[in-house]
């Protein structure tokens, strides 16, 4: 059974050239087999690691005696065993707590082990919101540097240059002397033709220039700095090992461009890639602590936790943060992690409420407050907007895996630069004219849920003016010449948004996917919310608006329409439920509007799976071939394990190992003619009685520290996996006892499980391969990545789709 993987030639060329530059950069400690650092760096060996000792040709070398560095380990493209790594962590636990009741140094030890992940957890909330508040504080200044300067200093953005100001007036808020456009630097002028193309071309200038520093960095020093993250977060969270996804460079470069990106105009957000730079920031900081530097699984317990923190900080919705950890992204999340992922959230919460990014001492930049409350005969618009949300999430999912799927296989992917300057410029050119494709995302979501009152002087806001409603808020009224002109430009602001977002997501930036969606949705409910309120107000004698919409009330509110309609579309292409409701609730402040939202958002999904039941970030995962089983997919076919197991009736024999009477010379050439990831061991060839597993890598490694480090190793010594060494002529070369690398407790099923049944073992434990036997006989053997081919060819794709082991 093959149970390696290969990456394209453009993968592979991107590892190596982040491999070289890592390098030179950043020393780190590296295991025996060349790997990419960065990212999951492996510097230790488990207990029952291969080690060689003796000083003579009378010693056996045992490896449960003298731990070998790099045993235990695993290379790139590789899946982990869960098994043997939560089996590592509870025996070093174990032994931790057994020596904590010698004495006062092993005690103190054993608290310090004890608190480590708490204080970790600390380290990784401290450092993603410290580095959320300079991305969002840098990501405001470089958007409002595209439209002009501030005098006074040109770090100032343009709201915080005008706070100081006493010439600004009600009606001109944004307007002051020492903001100056670049047409007024320029040509001395604000007014006229000529003014506005200067603005227009120094637009289109900057977010060229943002576009290219962004994507040249990407390609030159951090190609895993592009896109969301968040489909390889998945995978790495499900046992994959992609070195360098989570690395140093990774971070500094994403963290760089990332501000560039969303600077650039482009339709993307910040949102998504926070995750990411979150779960470089815990990598990072795992190797701080032997526990988590050591062993895999619990790494990923901890990246689980920090998936959490990247949406705190990104929405200001720590409770959220945790609930899409739990339901989207984390693989293995224990009652532990759930515990620590909310300390962890809470403190990249209070880090970011401390520098106070935005200025309003809020954790978000849209926070609104609805007054009105709503009616039980609205549900049926919000359920219009979740069905809106599920079909545009079902045609952005096709439409955008059809245009990634035509640049990996065109020469198209080949130019990721002038791709992304050719977007750029359509983008800035179609979205300059109009305001609201002008502004940033977040402005224009926050523009979009304002609920009107009378210190409002948005277009939104235009209506004619008659009888004010209660207080300061307007009671429903007829639309005036103002909002006709916002509401055809938010028509064209939708067009331009769904279609230049299918092409902006996937290429070789850092692109969220967030707040793209949530403004089309926000768009449309907004479009809804104002048709609904001018019904009302023009019919209010129909029996729909009769007994709770009299005349001169307020009680349509069209920014409650943007909420639920951008709710409805992030869960129409991201298929979260309860994760969303939650986030979107903390990111408003709207507690009561919580069954508004849970309706829609549950029809989006029901839509949306309709046409399919993968999100976007399971599409791109399947589409990059990463082998990731998807707990929501169900398999239903009636096959059997003897169906899907290597070697198949018209395949060679299975390569195995004999516990004893094979040479070291005959090891090396069954491990060079084969590229399999481990063998089983047997009784006898005969017998084919299976005693064990034992991975190609701790194979090689510990037969390579034996010829090195004990006399008398040669090729023909013999290699045994039994308790007791047999016995030996005198002039015989000395055995390699190789027991202590041995698994003796595979996992196996007979020949006749339910396909079905062993998916979910796969899925529940984590397995990378399952043994299959009859009546205690190996057969043969199962990987994961048997089985996703297998799940492909019953979908009827490509099962050679599948590209990693």
């Amino acid at each position: 059974s093959n149970n390696s993987g290969f990456a394209t030639a453009s993968t592979f060329s991107r590892c190596v050239c982040v491999m070289l530059m890592c390098i030179s950069l950043f020393p780190v400690s590296l295991a025996p087999c060349p790997s990419l650092p960065g990212g999951y760096e492996e510097h230790s060996s488990s207990s029952r690691a291969a080690g060689m000792n003796g000083n003579g040709p009378s010693k056996f070398v045992d490896p449960l005696e003298d731990p070998l560095p790099g045993v235990g380990t695993y290379e790139d493209f590789n899946t982990i065993d869960w098994v043997r790594e939560k089996t590592k962590d509870r025996d070093r636990h174990r032994e931790i707590t057994n020596k904590s009741k010698l004495s006062t140094v092993a005690l103190l030890h054993s608290i310090s082990d004890a608190f480590s992940g708490w204080l970790l957890m600390l380290l990784v909330g401290l450092m993603s919101g410290a580095l959320a508040g300079g991305i969002d504080i840098a990501a405001h200044w470089l958007t409002d540097m595209k439209e002009g300067v501030c005098l006074i200093g040109f770090w100032f953005n343009h709201e915080h240059c005008c706070w100081t100001s006493n010439e600004t007036t009600f009606k001109e808020r944004d307007q002051c002397p020492q903001w100056q456009s670049w047409a007024e630097l320029i040509t001395g002028t604000s007014e006229g033709p000529f003014a506005y193309i200067m603005n227009y071309l120094m637009y289109i200038f900057w977010a060229l220039l943002f576009a290219f520093l962004a994507v040249t960095l990407v390609r030159a020093f951090a190609p895993y700095a592009c896109g969301s993250g968040i489909p390889e977060i998945k995978t790495i969270l499900s046992g994959f090992i992609i070195r360098g996804y989570l690395g140093k460079w990774t971070l500094i470069i994403k963290t760089i461009t990332l501000v560039l990106a969303v600077s650039s105009g482009l339709s993307l957000g910040k949102e998504g890639p926070l995750v990411h730079v979150a779960c470089c920031c815990a990598n990072i900081l795992c190797h701080l602590f032997t526990k988590y530097r050591k062993n895999e699984a619990k790494r990923r317990e901890v990246l689980s936790a920090a998936a959490a923190v990247g949406v705190s900080v990104a929405f200001g919705a720590p409770i959220g943060g945790v609930l899409f950890s739990l339901e989207e992204v984390s693989y293995y999340f224990p009652l532990k992690t759930l515990w620590r992922s909310f300390f962890a959230a809470l403190v990249a919460a209070f880090t970011l409420r401390s520098i106070n990014p935005f200025g309003n001492s809020r954790l978000v930049l849209f926070y609104v407050e609805f007054h009105a409350p709503w009616h039980m005969l609205e549900l049926a618009p919000f359920i219009l907007l979740g069905i809106f949300g599920g079909l545009w999430g079902a045609l952005f999912i096709r439409a955008n895996i059809a245009w990634c799927r035509r640049r990996k296989t065109t020469r198209l992917g080949h130019y990721p630069v002038m791709e992304v300057l050719v977007v750029t410029a359509l983008t800035a050119v179609v979205a300059y004219p109009n305001s609201y494709t002008r502004m940033s995302g977040a402005e224009l979501i926050s523009e979009l849920f304002n609920d009107c009152s009378l210190l409002d002087s948005s277009q939104l806001c235009g209506y004619k003016p008659v009888k004010t409603g209660v207080g300061n808020s307007l009671a429903d009224r007829p639309a005036g010449e103002g909002l006709y002109t916002a509401l055809w430009q938010l028509a064209l602001a939708l067009v331009f948004k769904i279609m230049v977002t299918v092409i902006t997501f996937g290429m070789k930036v850092p692109s969220g996917l967030f707040i793209p969606s949530m403004a089309v949705g926000a768009i449309a409910g907004r479009l809804l919310g104002v048709g609904m309120e001018q019904l009302a107000y023009y019919h209010h004698d129909w029996f729909l608006f009769k007994g709770w919409c009299s005349p001169g009330a307020d009680c349509i509110t069209p920014g409650l329409y943007a909420m639920v309609g951008a709710a409805a579309c992030l869960g129409g292409v991201t298929r979260m439920t309860v994760s969303l409701v939650v986030i979107m609730f903390e990111l408003t402040g709207g507690l009561e509007y919580i069954v508004p939202l849970m309706a829609a958002t549950m029809t989006s999904k029901w839509v949306a799976d309709a046409f399919g039941r993968e999100g976007i970030y399971e599409a791109h995962i399947r589409l990059n071939g990463y082998p990731f089983l998807e707990p929501k997919e169900e398999f239903e076919h009636s096959s059997l394990t003897v169906d899907v197991m290597r070697p198949r009736r018209s395949d060679p024999a299975l390569a195995v190992l004999t516990q004893e009477g094979m040479t070291v010379e005959e090891v090396e050439a069954l491990v060079e003619s084969t590229r399999y990831s481990g063998f089983p061991v047997v009784v006898s060839q005969e017998s084919q009685r299976l005693v064990g597993f034992v991975f190609r890598r701790d194979l090689l490694i510990s037969i390579d520290n034996a010829r090195k480090r004990q006399e008398g190793v040669v090729g023909a010594s013999q290699v045994v996996f039994t308790e007791h060494a047999p016995a030996h002529a005198a002039d015989a070369p000395p055995p390699l006892r190789l027991r202590g690398i041995l698994d003796l407790s595979p996992f196996t099923v007979t020949d006749h499980t339910p396909m079905d049944i062993t998916v979910d073992i796969f899925r529940k434990l984590g397995l990378r391969q399952c043994l299959v036997t009859h009546n205690g006989r190996l057969l043969g053997i199962i990987t994961k990545k048997d089985i996703l081919k297998h799940m492909a060819q019953i979908a009827n794709r490509d099962p050679d789709s599948i590209l990693f082991n």
